[in-house]
């Protein structure tokens, strides 16, 4: 039996976004859509102000018991499960995404700079999450309007997590793929042996041949390559504008969180729902 998608749920207005779009993805997939809450005391309270647990409990009852009715009516004769977890917020959503195929979040809504806020515990969650994650924004948009799905790659880095995902991705919802690969500018005056600019044909070749495998698997789906130089988060936010899912990677660290400085970015500031994919 397939794992199910998980995603948080507090009754914010990004999390009803983020269970939205993770209902609709559950019962694409034909799998359980699994709705988690956590709370915690925290012992730092005041003991005038110290909320009990039961009544954090009741809270979070009555806001599942809530989320749980909206996706069931939106997506009848789907499975879903309410869990209500005592512990930090990171740590249900973790191990929440632990044991299920995608962990689906809330973001926070737009900053004062125009892009959108991810809090410390979506960005912790992002950085450790051994699973990919998908960040849903709380404006309304869905992506059911666009047609396409964007993947990130650096073809001198290529990781088959990033395209396995969004090749799959693709297919099951029958939509093109197209993939951005931003190598650094070259320098001015700078040719190879062979009479070619670095960063251009090179690249676009490379390219090409990181892909061909997936082409393959997925015969269906209608890919577009383009290897564009510059800021690679600036290209794929540009592209992200009629798109329905950003596909971007994080590198599993050693030690602690790490978010590359392109994901970063493409989080913060894409329009649309954003996964991000670990690989090694």
């Amino acid at each position: 039996m397939s794992r199910p998608i998980a995603v948080g749920v507090d009754g914010s207005e990004g999390s009803l976004a983020a269970a939205d779009w993770a209902a609709d993805e559950a019962a694409r997939r034909g799998t359980a859509l699994r709705l988690v809450n956590a709370t915690r005391w925290a012992e730092h309270q005041l003991q005038a102000v110290k909320v009990s647990h039961e009544d954090r409990a009741g809270g979070a009852e009555g806001v599942l018991d809530a989320v749980e009715d909206r996706v069931r009516a939106r997506r009848p004769g789907l499975t879903v499960t309410s869990h209500e977890i005592e512990d930090s917020p990171a740590g249900v959503l973790l191990a929440a995404g632990s044991e299920a195929e995608l962990l689906v979040m809330g973001s926070h809504g737009l900053g004062s700079v125009g892009g959108f806020i991810v809090g410390s515990v979506g960005q912790e969650v992002v950085g450790d999450a051994a699973g990919p994650v998908v960040l849903v924004r709380p404006d309304g948009r869905d992506g059911a309007a666009a047609r396409k799905v964007v993947l990130g790659l650096d073809v001198r880095d290529v990781r088959n997590e990033l395209l396995e995902f969004a090749f799959a991705y693709a297919a099951l919802h029958d939509i093109p793929l197209h993939i951005v690969h931003s190598p650094p500018a070259p320098f001015l005056h700078r040719h190879d042996a062979a009479g070619a600019t670095p960063g251009t044909d090179a690249d676009a070749v490379a390219l090409s041949g990181a892909v061909r495998p997936f082409r393959d698997t997925f015969p269906a789906v209608k890919v577009s390559e383009v290897s564009a130089p510059g800021r690679a988060a600036g290209h794929l936010v540009e592209a992200a504008g009629d798109a329905c899912l950003v596909v971007v990677g994080r590198r599993r660290a050693a030690k602690g969180s790490h978010i590359g400085s392109v994901t970063h970015a493409v989080i913060h500031h894409a329009p649309c729902p954003v996964a991000v994919v670990p690989h090694a």
